[in-house]
């Protein structure tokens, strides 16, 4: 099973911009940036691989599911699903990096570290979900992701995990360690005051693409 990968947000500025002209290339840039703003912020991880393919990449149904080892009628679910998603009317996430965002990032990293599940859970929306790629298995639901993480955390045993902040996919994000290993990337999709998304990638490597840079809402 393959994923889209978080892309650190500091990298943007550098992506090449080879269309043939002005009007072009606005329109070009204008069409991806808005799929791929609405898809990451609104839909589950896969459901997402699934929309840019085919929609904003224009691969056919057959090719989309070999990349994703799965068959055209799961493919074609999975992009009815996710147009579906993005047809629904949902309430905007807080603007980049303003106050409201830096709040929730806040809590829930505070929350996370702390294995506050309590805290955790009264920060997810009602149609919440977590993703851990390239693991295939997905929790939607409060009492699933609630029950999830109680379990993460006793597997954990105490051990210190730390989060420092950082952007992927234009959304906030975290690099993640344990007992200093690197072990992977956070991204979180939020929608009004609440948490939408939580996709956790489970690649201590995708690290070295990120400068997490030590701010105050730094958590340990």
């Amino acid at each position: 099973m393959r994923w889209l990968q978080p892309y650190p947000d500091a990298l943007l500025e550098f992506v090449p911009d080879a269309a043939p002209g002005p009007e072009a290339r606005y329109t070009a840039r204008e069409a991806v940036e808005l799929a791929f703003v609405a898809a990451l912020q609104r839909i589950p991880p896969r459901q997402t691989a699934v929309l840019v393919l085919c929609d904003v990449l224009g691969y056919p149904l057959s090719e989309v599911a070999a990349m994703l080892g799965t068959t055209p009628t799961a493919v074609k679910g999975l992009l009815q699903r996710a147009r579906a998603s993005m047809d629904h009317r949902r309430a905007e996430p807080p603007a980049p990096r303003s106050a409201p965002e830096r709040h929730l990032v806040r809590r829930f990293a505070e929350a996370f570290t702390c294995d506050d599940i309590d805290t955790l859970v009264a920060l997810l929306t009602d149609d919440a979900w977590l993703s851990m790629p390239p693991a295939p298995h997905e929790y939607h639901g409060a009492a699933a992701i609630a029950s999830f993480l109680r379990a993460s955390a006793e597997w954990r045993a105490g051990r210190r995990l730390k989060l420092e902040p950082t952007r992927a996919n234009g959304q906030p994000a975290f690099t993640c360690s344990l007992d200093g290993e690197a072990t992977g990337v956070i991204v979180l999709t939020l929608t009004g005051d609440g948490v939408r998304g939580i996709t956790r990638f489970l690649d201590g490597r995708l690290q070295e693409h990120f400068e997490a840079r030590r701010t105050p809402c730094r958590v340990e």
